[in-house]
């Protein structure tokens, strides 16, 4: 039996295919993401942070009730520029819900109850991150810090960003903010983990890729954490007004046990009184007192209960 052996394209080889291909304008070739030890290397003068990646698999989506099976963290130190330097291995860490895992849950997370049966997250490590963090960024904060303060209550104490809502990515030509699809659409590159620290380790690299000159994604990121929100809420606007209020982009809150149904908007503290004259003249007929509510909040109560 003979047959001819055919060797592997040499790296050399295959990026002059690549180029090729790239070249006809007809293909965009993609890379498989590897996780990067560094990304810059400080100076001597350089101020460093540490901050902290987080992501949770979870049983379901409500976050008073469903339960955590699954914790990822990356810890990485930055500047106040939005440069990232150092990158620690990715922790993670399952979890036993307690529960026979919702098939739909099993469906979309891969996580069966065999993964999780006994396991515990180690409670100490998790803390000494906490403890250690400057900064705290989730790719869906809203729902990963109230999961993760019912379990870690020392979350509460940390200040918080989202790289789902904090980052203009349309600024970047991206139409959407999947994490995979700004993994492609950014970076070329295509994303194999399934397991929460490896989607930290994928948030982190969207992040830390310079796109606006020397600024990078954490760049803007790190520009809305530092401001203070105010929350414009429409109280008793006429229900007629609710296209108008809809079209210059105030959503609608469906109310609570403790607060009433309304409509708002979250504003920079220098775009207050301009829409409040807005408000003034396009909801409440120029009525010269309206009951509005003005709410303040910072990156300590953003996306946690405790903001309005």
């Amino acid at each position: 039996m003979s047959g001819k052996i055919t060797e592997s394209p040499s790296p050399t080889e295959l990026e002059r295919m690549i180029d090729t291909l790239e070249a006809t304008g007809s293909f965009r070739v993609l890379r498989r993401f590897e996780a990067r030890p560094h990304y810059a290397v400080p100076t001597p003068d350089t101020v460093l942070r540490r901050g902290l990646i987080v992501d949770v698999e979870t049983t379901g989506l409500d976050v008073a009730s469903d339960h955590i099976m699954e914790l990822g963290l990356v810890a990485f130190e930055f500047d106040a520029a939005g440069r990232v330097y150092t990158v620690d291995p990715k922790r993670e860490w399952f979890e036993d819900p307690g529960i026979p895992i919702p098939p739909e849950a099993a469906e979309i997370t891969g996580i069966t109850d065999d993964m999780v049966r006994g396991q515990r997250i180690d409670d100490v490590a998790v803390q000494q991150e906490i403890a250690r963090a400057h900064l705290v960024i989730a790719h869906n904060a809203s729902f990963d810090r109230r999961m993760l303060e019912r379990r870690f209550p020392e979350f509460a104490g940390k200040h918080w960003g989202c790289s789902l809502n904090d980052v203009p990515w349309a600024r970047f030509g991206c139409r959407g903010a999947k994490l995979d699809y700004l993994l492609f659409q950014l970076c070329h590159e295509f994303h194999l983990g399934h397991r929460a620290g490896d989607d930290c380790l994928a948030t982190l690299h969207v992040l830390a890729m310079p796109r606006d000159g020397d600024a990078t994604p954490l760049t803007r990121l790190l520009e809305r954490a530092r401001r203070t929100t105010v929350r414009l809420s429409a109280i008793g606007s006429p229900i007629e007004s609710k296209d108008v209020l809809k079209a210059r982009n105030y959503r609608w809150f469906s109310g609570s046990a403790t607060r009433q149904k309304t409509w708002f908007k979250d504003l920079n503290e220098e775009e207050v009184e301009t829409e409040q004259q807005w408000l003034r003249d396009h909801a409440y007929g120029g009525l010269s007192n309206p009951p509005w509510r003005l709410e303040k909040f910072t990156a300590k109560e953003r996306y946690s209960e405790r903001a309005p």
